[in-house]
C-alpha cells in the first residue's frame, strides 16, 4: 500500500473512533452512521466501518442508515484512499456526490507559526467566556442563522479545543481541533470575522491550533479539508500538503 494511503486510512481510522467519544454510534456492516442527537443535520454522517477494506457489497446497510437517519438527511464523508470501491456502490444505491475535497496533513512538528500582527493577541481558549466569544465569531462568519449561544467551560485538550485570536482585545478570528485518536486529530471551524479577512488572519489561528493540538493534546498528525482553492493556499502556508481526497455523498433531493 502507497504511503499516502496508509496516511488515509490511519486519519479515517482516528475519524471513525474520535467520532465513536461524542455521537450515537449506528453500526452498519461496512458504514457506521455517527450521529449528532438535536445537532445541525450536517453534523450527523455515515464513515467507514474498516478503513483501508475493499467495499464490494452494501447489503442492507443503507436502508438500515436510512432507517437511524432523519428522512431525506443520510449523508457519507468517506476518504477516498481508505475506502475503495465506497463511493462507486453508493452513488448506484442512488446518493449523490455533495463535494470532493483535497484532504491535507501537517506534521506539528514541522507547522509553519507566522509572525503575530501588531495588536493581534492569540491564546488557547481556556474559559467559558472565552469560548462563547469563539464561537460568536465562528457562527457569524459562517453565517449560521439565529443568535450564537453560550458556551460551557472547555473540556479536556484530548477532546478538542480552540484558539482565539483578538484584534485590539476584539474577538476576530479562531480554529479548532478535534477529539484526537491515534495521535490524530482534524483542525476544523477556521473563521474569521468578515470585515478582518485577507489580512493572514486565517493562517495564524491554523497554525497556532496546530501547535496547540501537539502541546496540549499528544496530536502528531493534522489534517483538514480546504472549502476552496483559496483556503488550500492559505493551508500549504502553514505546511499542509494534499495526501488524499475526502469524498461526501448524500440523498437525492
Amino acid at each position: 500500500m502507497l504511503e499516502t494511503d496508509l496516511l488515509a486510512v490511519r486519519i479515517a481510522t482516528a475519524q471513525r473512533d474520535g467520532l465513536a467519544r461524542s455521537k450515537t454510534v449506528i453500526p452498519a456492516g461496512p458504514f457506521t452512521g455517527m450521529l449528532t442527537e438535536g445537532g445541525h443535520p450536517m453534523a450527523s454522517y455515515a464513515v467507514a466501518t474498516e478503513p483501508g477494506n475493499r467495499v464490494t457489497d452494501l447489503a442492507d446497510s443503507v436502508d438500515m442508515l436510512r432507517t437511524a437517519f432523519p428522512p431525506g438527511l443520510l449523508r457519507f464523508e468517506l476518504i477516498e484512499q481508505a475506502s475503495p470501491g465506497a463511493s462507486e456502490l453508493l452513488i448506484a444505491a442512488g446518493l449523490k456526490v455533495t463535494a470532493r475535497i483535497p484532504l491535507m496533513t501537517v506534521d506539528p512538528a514541522g507547522v509553519t507559526v507566522p509572525e503575530i500582527p501588531h495588536g493581534v493577541t492569540i491564546q488557547r481558549v481556556t474559559t467559558a467566556g472565552d469560548a462563547t466569544a469563539a464561537n460568536a465569531v465562528a457562527h457569524v462568519a459562517f453565517g449560521a442563522p439565529g443568535e450564537p449561544g453560550v458556551s460551557g467551560e472547555p473540556g479536556r485538550a484530548e477532546d478538542g479545543g480552540t484558539v482565539l485570536a483578538r484584534l485590539d482585545g476584539k474577538p476576530v478570528a479562531v480554529a479548532s481541533w478535534t477529539g484526537v485518536a491515534d495521535g490524530v486529530a482534524e483542525i476544523a471551524g477556521i473563521a474569521t470575522a468578515a470585515e478582518h479577512r485577507r489580512k493572514g488572519l486565517a493562517t495564524l489561528v491554523t497554525a497556532y491550533a496546530v501547535r496547540a493540538a501537539a502541546e496540549r493534546a499528544g496530536v502528531t498528525l493534522a489534517w483538514l479539508t480546504p472549502g476552496d482553492d483559496g483556503a488550500e493556499q492559505v493551508y500549504r502556508q502553514v505546511g499542509f500538503t494534499h495526501v488524499a481526497d475526502a469524498i461526501h455523498l448524500g440523498e437525492q433531493s
